[in-house]
């Protein structure tokens, strides 16, 4: 069965009936090494053909569908075609010419790459695969076509008739027909990373930067042709293509791509909504990324992005609600501020439905009142609400500890609408691997109903990097120093600072860090100094808490005092998910220090064997 993108449920709705069946043949008729997409924009100029085709040894193939019938049809030409409306007669282009036009935007495109044309013979510069264009008619017979002499400006094989298209049409037959539509046939077959390079060029919204990190310079345009080209995996474009209408829950694993899919989906609805669109995170660097990205694609009118209780602060502005008083506890004064704005909501002092849809981000992070309240605040018109959930990241602990609830207790109709990813890309093999055996109980797999967040154990996506390193040296000023010396040497070998991350878990140890880092005329940010502006774009190396560092990513990062003395209420459960966490924030290398005067637990004694595998 062939893949189509968007999912046909998510798209009948606006298909044409012709559209419709063409959809089911496809997916029936072709092999699962096709990729079909409907309706989905291609380049800048976002023009719209019907269905791309496109396999890897057969070639690329652009499709126009046309439901029209034989009376329909009062006058054509290569050009155009007179049809009869309800309104008359009406010129429109012939299809064909559509779909060669469409073509040659796609080619044009491709031409530019020279890792995918020919590099010299007579078709030097032109792409070394096939490529074709037609028509489906899909209420036109072969019959009724070849009456109407209608091969007079639509040669034969390059139209799919209403009898060649239908349920029980003969597979290899109906292939046949698609085959035909290619001008010249080559014999080879292209590579994953070739695919990924025609997709990227064809379809710039799944395109991941070259250089992804969460700090990447707001306005700062891809480059045309990167040596390494990054897109979403199919099932992230499939499933971000196929979000439709109502609620919606992804649970992804860390690195799975979640806070991807919720950006294209964020820019999606934006093109459409009367409204605003509003993310919601935990995470207030997170949220600063977020909005930062929003801002880049100029969205940030649109969709505006916040944490939940900075949002919950507006909303007690905006409205005159009223805020509690603040006496300097920032956490008791947030929480009343929740409740302030629940209760103002109850009694119609805020507004509810006031977004056309709700995108929350950490919601393994979120208490059940607060997704209660969040519900609200979607607009029934348009009912949108996505959720993206990691319960191995819930790192929030204490009387913050979410307790075990049904999306459907909470408002968040997630039955049949929930999606699971379970392929981290973010992490090398080893990276994953350690991150994995330490938190192996953390991670898993726990049984739940579907209205239930579970808890989905990682899998990797086969990318392999340098073994993460576990250093132990004598005191915490040693590891600050060791450090300090380890991002010097990466810098000298071409990483720049901005790609070099620093993950603590107390102010202590960031504070000794710091000053190493002062001592060898190293540029950082840190996110505890509130007089530095803490500026992602900035060329220096960012010093973040375990908990700050979610939903953010770096090729280089750092851990020091892994097993420093902890506080006696600390949680061990809440302690393993901040430092799974904080290991799998490194995409490329991770490096982890410790004190010959703190204790290593068994957990991560048995995580630092995992690397004698490799």
């Amino acid at each position: 069965m062939a893949t189509l993108i968007p999912s046909i449920g998510a798209c009948a709705s606006r298909m044409t009936p012709g559209e419709r069946r063409l959809a089911a043949r496809l997916e029936d008729k072709l092999e699962d090494d096709y990729l079909c997409w409907y309706d989905v924009s291609i380049g800048e100029r976002t023009q719209h053909p019907d269905f791309v085709v496109f396999h890897p040894n057969r070639g690329l193939l652009v499709l126009e569908v046309k439901d029209w019938r034989p009376e329909t049809i009062r006058s054509i030409d290569k050009q155009t075609v007179g049809i009869l409306t309800d309104a008359g007669i009406k010129q429109v282009q012939n299809p064909l010419e559509q779909a060669s036009q469409y073509m040659f935007a796609v080619t044009n495109k491709l031409e530019r790459d020279p890792q995918l044309v020919w590099p010299s013979g007579s078709l030097k510069g032109k792409p070394f695969f096939p490529y074709g264009h037609g028509v489906v008619l899909s209420n036109i017979s072969r019959k009724q076509f070849d009456k109407a002499e209608l091969g007079e400006v639509m040669p034969p094989h390059l139209v799919i008739c209403q009898d060649e298209m239908t349920e029980g049409a003969d597979a290899e037959a109906f292939q046949g027909r698609l085959w035909q539509m290619f001008p010249i046939k080559f014999k080879m077959k292209l590579s994953l990373p070739q695919i990924d390079r025609i997709r990227w060029h064809i379809f710039p919204e799944v395109r991941i930067p070259a250089q992804p990190g969460a700090f990447d310079e707001p306005g700062k345009l891809t480059v045309e042709l990167p040596d390494v080209l990054r897109v979403m995996d199919l099932q992230q474009e499939q499933l971000a293509r196929s979000l439709g209408e109502g609620h919606r829950v992804i649970h992804g694993v860390a690195g799975s791509g979640k806070t991807l899919i919720l950006g294209y989906r964020a820019e999606h609805l934006a093109k459409s909504s009367a409204r605003p669109i509003l993310v919601l995170c935990y995470n207030k660097t997170l949220a600063t990324k977020l909005a930062s990205v929003m801002e880049t694609k100029g969205l940030q009118d649109k969709v505006h992005v916040a944490t939940f209780h900075a949002w919950c602060v507006r909303q007690l502005d905006a409205y005159h609600a009223g805020k509690p008083v603040n006496d300097g506890d920032a956490n008791a004064f947030f929480e009343a501020c929740v409740d302030r704005v629940i209760h103002s909501v109850d009694q119609g002092l805020v507004p509810s439905a006031q977004y056309d849809a709700v995108l929350i981000d950490e919601g393994h992070d979120f208490k059940p009142e607060w997704f209660k309240l969040v519900v609200q605040m979607v607009h029934p018109d348009s009912n949108s609400l996505l959720v993206l959930y990691d319960d191995a990241q819930s790192i929030y602990g204490g009387d913050r500890k979410r307790s075990r609830f049904s999306f459907s207790s909470v408002g968040i109709q997630a039955k049949g609408r929930t999606t699971i990813l379970k392929l981290n890309y973010r992490n090398t093999a080893e990276i994953l691997a350690v991150a994995r055996a330490f938190a192996d109980q953390l991670l898993a797999p726990s049984d739940a109903e579907e209205d239930q967040a579970p808890t989905v154990l990682p899998m990797s996506a086969g990318r392999r990097g340098p073994k993460p390193l576990f250093i132990t040296l004598p005191t915490l000023k040693d590891e600050a120093a060791f450090l300090a010396e380890r991002l010097v040497e990466a810098n000298r070998l071409g990483t720049p600072w901005n790609e070099m991350a620093v993950v603590y878990r107390r102010y202590g140890i960031g504070k000794l860090v710091v000053d190493a880092l002062a001592r060898k005329g190293i540029p950082f940010q840190w996110q505890q100094d509130r007089k530095q502006s803490f500026t992602p774009a900035h060329d220096s190396v960012k010093l973040i808490t375990m908990h700050s560092s979610k939903g953010l990513e770096f090729p280089l990062v750092c851990i020091p005092g892994i097993g420093a003395a902890s506080k006696d209420e600390e949680d061990p459960a809440d302690e393993a998910r901040l430092l799974y966490v904080a290991m799998t924030r490194a995409t490329h290398e991770l490096l982890m220090t410790h004190s010959e005067t703190s204790l290593v637990s068994d957990k991560l004694a048995g995580a630092m064997g995992v690397l004698r595998a490799f």
